[in-house]
């Protein structure tokens, strides 16, 4: 397997971070979500695009439940070289964010355990090399374990034939 270079900067970001608060009480905007984010106004000066695969509905509105750590989440990407920061885990100063950066190889997507979390956000940016990502099907995945509160984080075991992978 080729040796990937990745940074999930943004899980990294969000590996913990973006507190989520869906009861923000705010007004959601009347812009469409397919417009906002064409617009760039979340950006903060960063290139990269949402996936395809990305809800742009549930962006738009988790953006809107915190605007301040996206901001600055999108900030930090857009202000560094990523491709030159080293390994391990980076707090963004002024926030709750932590960047972690990992380079290493990856078992085969069938190998891999699944993850979710209640509280944070994991936002994936991979700055060089490709990664591919897997999105589960939750009606036939299974948690393989109790939800950790401490550490925010709960385990699947899933059905690769309904696993769309990207």
């Amino acid at each position: 397997m080729k040796h990937l270079q990745w940074l999930l900067a943004t899980a990294c970001m969000l590996a913990v971070c973006l507190s989520v608060s869906a009861q923000s009480g705010k007004k959601v905007k009347s812009i469409s979500p397919e417009k906002w984010v064409k617009s760039k106004v979340w950006s903060e000066g960063l290139k990269a695009k949402p996936h395809s695969s990305t809800n742009l509905a549930e962006f738009k509105a988790q953006y809107e439940a915190n605007p301040e750590q996206w901001k600055a989440a999108f900030r930090w990407l857009a202000s560094h070289d990523l491709t030159t920061i080293e390994k391990g885990k980076h707090p963004i100063e002024g926030t709750s964010l932590v960047v972690s950066v990992e380079d290493s190889k990856n078992e085969p997507l069938e190998k891999r355990t699944s993850e979710s979390h209640r509280k944070h956000i994991d936002l994936q940016y991979v700055a060089k090399g490709t990664e591919r990502f897997a999105l589960l099907d939750h009606e036939s995945s299974k948690a393989n374990c109790e939800y950790s509160e401490k550490k925010d984080v709960i385990h699947y075991d899933f059905d690769p034939e309904k696993t769309a992978f990207i």
